[in-house]
């Protein structure tokens, strides 16, 4: 895999080329923590991609992999820069997934975007704001072009639920190819220890 998938979430291998595509853009050190960001608000029914892939993150359970924006606990706009610098403050060196919805072309409706880089929250409605994350995980939602507030209040729950699901089963797997990774290094860490104990 490269450093872009584009992949529509009714793909029978929409999770593998999701989680595949989070791994290639780790950083080679698993002691780097990784924080997942997503964004948005429970109050948009298009702008709940974010939280609700992080309430599903957090049900499901994360072994290496650290989330912030839940339905209960939604990083928006309003809170957004506190968020960040509390992250900073409280992780060495974290590596940063940002995950929000976005508006684009009919025909891109349903496509999950995962690129090397930040995402930009906002840029579909004008908003100016703080870029989240070395990898930015995107869904477009609805359709890009005039009154996107009225867009993104209108869009469908069942395909913001349906992506949702496809993107946080690609962060469970790319979480547990990780924490697998992270189990093999410490084995052979202390294989060579032994070793050059003897």
């Amino acid at each position: 895999m490269g450093n872009e998938l584009i992949v529509h979430f009714e793909d029978q291998m929409a999770i593998h080329k999701i989680s595949d595509t989070i791994v290639g853009l780790f950083p080679q050190s698993v002691d780097r923590p990784i924080v997942v960001v997503c964004i948005g608000t429970d109050r948009s029914t298009g702008d709940a991609l974010g939280p609700l892939t992080g309430s599903l993150l957090q049900e499901k359970g994360l072994n290496l992999f650290h989330v912030f924006g839940t339905l209960d606990e939604p990083v928006h706009a309003m809170n957004l820069e506190n968020i960040l610098n509390d992250i900073e403050a409280n992780y060495s060196y974290p590596f940063i997934i940002g995950i929000d919805a976005c508006l684009g072309r009919m025909t891109s409706i349903g496509d999950i975007k995962v690129n090397a880089g930040p995402v930009k929250p906002g840029a579909g409605v004008h908003k100016k704001l703080p870029e989240v994350g070395h990898a930015s995980i995107t869904g477009i939602v609805n359709i890009a072009g005039h009154m996107e507030f009225v867009v993104l209040q209108n869009t469908r729950l069942s395909l913001v639920m349906k992506m949702a699901k496809q993107i946080s089963a690609g962060i469970l797997e790319a979480d547990r190819i990780c924490f697998q990774r992270s189990m093999f290094q410490r084995i052979g860490f202390n294989m060579d220890n032994k070793r050059s104990a003897k």
